[in-house]
């Protein structure tokens, strides 16, 4: 009775923790006066940046592009620049930066490419540009290579006289005046997609819906050198956005198709692709990622319904850490979270989320470098008063536990509990010596046990 009376307890904890591991929610910017379709679609990209040591997030909606001040965790509206073409239809906007200055494109109705200045942040930001005409239009995604100045658009639409004309896959613009892009090449022309793209130091990844994955080389930009191709892989499905790491050995793309998993790929010399290894979450019921960025360790991954998804890909991927922007049970697989930007020096992360909003989190990359060998890992192990000390789950898998701290005499110094994470952290003692961390925990079988860790505190 005793036990069956602990799982009972227990059993809301369990559900709710399963919409969120080892992120800490911040804030969240949504406002239910904006436009929205049927399925109460508001919003759509964001995209992140820091100016002067500051941190700044953009998102876009129904109606336009919202600029925030990321100050003391908190989403403060600074900014807004309606777009050319305002509707509850919109459903696409995406954004990058370069210099000074923000790039704005959407891809309903007559949009266009807007330029917006960031010189009076954190004050305010100024459309200085609006551009549509044979060059622009509506355009479905954007990349900027910055140490370039090459502006990618890809699948534009130029409206002229406000008339759409033909679909372009692809185009590439110099910005050596950021007020005036100036088109350097169009194509490929063997193929009508070029949904998203990603360019590193002239080397472009180009994501090409049904037709796979290309590599370009882009040192002369007006007359791009074909490198590689994906044209079949595994699980494959329309071959939507992916991230290159750092270090330029892994490339990590998603397929926005109903259960298609996330690819994991080495990348060579010669900037071939090969697909290692395959994972997700719930694909077996239909989930979808869509938008993806990554570090050498870790892929976070705008996942629709399944919301934010933080991957350790070093090895075999595993998932270590989620959030659940989008808690409604919807059978249309492709609400929730959009886009993702995970490249704050600072560790946050926002996603936007399609139906919910601008969200801000904190996820503790320095905690999820070193591997978990044991049960449970204490590290640092001898610690030093005055310091901290991390108590973390073997694979990440326990994410609700209990800790005791008792000194040689059996005197307990601390508690703490994990909450919704698979680690936690408790102060140092202050005083030296030998100290017992007393771990209570219930299993995957429901078992309620407890492990007891030596530390020493030197």
């Amino acid at each position: 009775m005793f036990r069956l009376l602990i799982l009972f307890l227990a059993l809301p904890i369990v559900l709710f923790s399963q919409t969120q591991k080892n992120v800490t929610f911040l804030d969240k910017w949504h406002e239910d006066t904006l436009a929205s379709n049927s399925s109460k679609v508001r919003y759509s990209g964001c995209w992140g940046f820091e100016r002067e040591n500051e941190e700044y997030a953009i998102i876009g909606s129904t109606e336009g592009t919202h600029f925030f001040h990321i100050n003391n965790n908190k989403l403060k509206q600074i900014g807004f620049v309606e777009g050319k073409y305002n509707s509850p239809q919109v459903i696409h906007r995406e954004f990058k930066t370069f210099g000074k200055y923000a790039y704005s494109v959407c891809d309903e109705g007559t949009s266009s490419l807007q330029i917006i200045d960031l010189s009076y942040l954190p004050d305010s930001v100024v459309k200085v540009a609006d551009l549509q005409n044979n060059l622009f239009g509506k355009t479905h995604n954007l990349f900027i290579d910055t140490s370039n100045a090459l502006l990618y658009a890809c699948l534009v639409t130029p409206i002229i006289g406000g008339i759409p004309t033909s679909i372009i896959p692809l185009r590439v613009f110099s910005l050596a005046d950021p007020l005036n892009p100036t088109l350097l090449w169009e194509g490929p022309d063997d193929i009508p997609v070029v949904h998203d793209i990603y360019v590193r130091e002239n080397i472009a990844f180009l994501n090409c819906g049904e037709y796979g994955l290309r590599v370009y080389d882009f040192t002369n930009p007006a007359a791009p050198i074909y490198k590689s191709n994906l044209t079949f892989y595994q699980d494959q499905g329309y071959n939507h956005q992916g991230w290159l790491s750092p270090n330029g050995k892994t490339y990590i793309f998603a397929d926005e198709t109903s259960g298609k998993r996330v690819k994991k790929c080495s990348v060579s010399s010669n900037y071939s692709i090969q697909v290692n290894q395959l994972f997700g979450v719930n694909s077996e019921n239909g989930s979808i990622s869509h938008n993806i960025m990554c570090t050498d360790e870790f892929a976070f991954i705008a996942y629709y319904n399944e919301g934010l998804r933080i991957f350790d890909i070093r090895s075999n991927p595993k998932e270590i850490a989620h959030y659940d922007t989008y808690p409604d049970n919807s059978p249309f697989k492709m609400n929730g979270a959009w886009g993702v930007y995970s490249n704050y020096s600072s560790g946050n992360v926002i996603i936007s989320d399609r139906q919910y909003g601008l969200f801000l989190f904190n996820f503790d990359k320095e905690t999820f470098l070193a591997e978990t060998a044991e049960e449970f890992s204490i590290y640092p192990n001898p610690s030093e008063t005055g310091t901290t000390i991390t108590i973390r789950s073997e694979n990440d898998e326990t994410s609700d536990f209990r800790i005791e701290l008792f000194d040689g005499f059996g005197r307990k110094v601390d508690s703490a509990k994990s909450g919704f994470n698979s680690y936690s952290v408790i102060e140092s003692p202050s005083a030296a010596g030998i100290y017992f961390a007393r771990i209570q925990y219930v299993n995957y079988l429901g078992e309620e046990l407890i492990v007891t860790k030596k530390i020493s505190v030197q």
